[in-house]
């Protein structure tokens, strides 16, 4: 029993000092996971979906105003001076007071609108209103699946970049040591040693400048997640996994403008304003609204609270109204959304021209971009070739210490620049992917 006991507590501690463990890693998060999460937990995707029910309770508002209103009224009035008649007796006028202190009326009345243009034509800017809602949600999902994946594609140039850094400074260490070693030997300079720890010496902002720099990057993407900023996290891939499937996508192949965001809120736009000018027509149109009214009355004299006398009374009706003038209001405000849908044509115009060419750009870009990739690769294998030859001739004492960190700066910077070139190449394909609106996370 003694060692039963002792083993559940062994293993009970283990269990709680693993799981103290795991708190403390960092949670691994790929690009699609950081996308969802975002889409999922971002304040403004929330804010946005909460817009778009408000604009369908509106519209419901407005259909409200179809049905029928009823009220119910009630009424009293005190009379202070009853009102005083005069009339002709004989030779003398004789005068009389007519009506009673208290009056009393409580009831029902209904309204009920049957023929309303204005009010028809403004259910269907409502739908309007809510389409433009939506297409507002979509473009809001798509900036943020753009600010996301750029905000990953950067944290992992950056994780990169350090990691070539303190490849190189680690070299630049392990030179270091053999310096001193050859120095306590006697076979080296104190020269040589000073001039290795130099080199040691000056990579080292670097590396804390790149160690800033990622973590910045990460609270940026914790922040767009809408995640807990305390909570670490790292990416699950590398510049290298996107540069492998970079060449087997075909975002190149279709680059039209019917699903990009700012053109279809213009459409949008430019709807509601038609349907606005139509609108606008119907004032010049008659309404015809239905009444009802079930009543009764009361009048005594003496105390409000006594004597009372109740006579119902009911009435229904019909209500024309026709506008015949307004001081030309109606006319220039029909006037006004005219010009404001021809306004919307040009800016139609201007906006199709521009986003032309930003697609345009972002395709040169990525072209661009895919002949510097190869090129930057081939510069890699030179350089990592040329850095080879020259440890071995250092081995050998054939070549100096200046020959040799140039080339491990050389290939440093070459790595540095296939990382650069990758990331330009995904940031320019995100952008191109915005800006025609078909990315696979956000529906079309």
């Amino acid at each position: 029993m003694y060692y039963r006991f002792i083993t559940t507590i062994a293993l009970a501690l283990a269990t709680i000092g693993a799981s103290a463990q795991t708190i403390d890693e960092p949670m691994l998060l790929s690009l699609d996971e950081c996308v969802r999460i975002a889409l999922s937990d971002n304040p403004t995707i929330r804010i946005n979906e909460m817009e778009i029910q408000r604009v369908q309770y509106s519209k419901k508002e407005i259909q409200g105003q179809l049905l029928p209103t009823i009220n119910f009224t009630g009424q009293y009035n005190r009379t202070l001076a009853k009102q005083t008649m005069t009339m002709n007796a004989g030779d003398e006028p004789m005068t009389i007071k007519v009506g009673m202190d208290n009056q009393h009326s409580v009831g029902f009345n209904a309204s009920m609108p049957l023929v309303m243009p204005t009010l028809w034509k403004s259910i269907k800017l409502s739908d309007n209103q809510i389409l433009q809602n939506i297409e507002n949600a979509r473009a809001n999902k798509l900036s943020l699946v753009n600010q996301v994946k750029n905000a990953y594609y950067a944290l992992l140039l950056a994780q990169d970049s350090k990691n070539v850094i303190e490849e190189n400074h680690a070299t630049a260490q392990l030179n270091a040591s053999i310096y001193q070693k050859q120095f306590e030997l006697g076979t080296a300079s104190e020269y040589d040693v000073l001039r290795a720890n130099v080199a040691v010496t000056n990579l080292e902002p670097s590396i804390l400048e790149a160690e800033n720099y990622v973590d910045l990057l990460k609270l940026q993407l914790k922040v767009l997640m809408g995640m807990d900023v305390r909570t670490p996290i790292a990416p699950r891939q590398t510049l290298d996994e996107f540069k492998a499937k970079m060449y087997d996508q075909s975002i190149l192949a279709d680059t039209s403008l019917v699903s990009n965001t700012s053109l279809r809120s213009l459409e949008l736009k430019t709807d509601y304003l038609k349907r606005a000018l139509d609108t606008q027509k119907m004032s010049w149109y008659p309404t015809l609204t239905a009444s009802a009214n079930y009543m009764w009355n009361s009048m005594s004299n003496g105390s409000p609270f006594k004597n009372f006398n109740w006579n119902p009374y009911s009435t229904v009706g019909l209500t024309l109204s026709l506008p015949l003038f307004q001081g030309g209001q109606r006319y220039y405000k029909q006037r006004q959304a005219e010009v404001a849908l021809r306004e919307m044509s040009w800016q139609r115009e201007n906006l199709e021209r521009s986003l032309k060419m930003q697609v345009q750009s972002q395709v040169d870009i990525i072209n661009k971009t895919l002949k510097q990739i190869s090129s930057n690769e081939g510069g890699v294998r030179q350089a990592t070739k040329a850095n080879d030859i020259v440890q071995q001739s250092f081995k050998i004492g054939a070549a100096s210490f200046i020959q040799l960190r140039d080339t491990e700066d050389a290939l440093m910077n070459a790595r540095l620049s296939y990382y650069q070139a990758i990331y330009n190449y995904l940031v320019a394909e995100c952008d191109l992917e915005y800006l025609l609106g078909n990315t696979h996370y956000v529906a079309k």
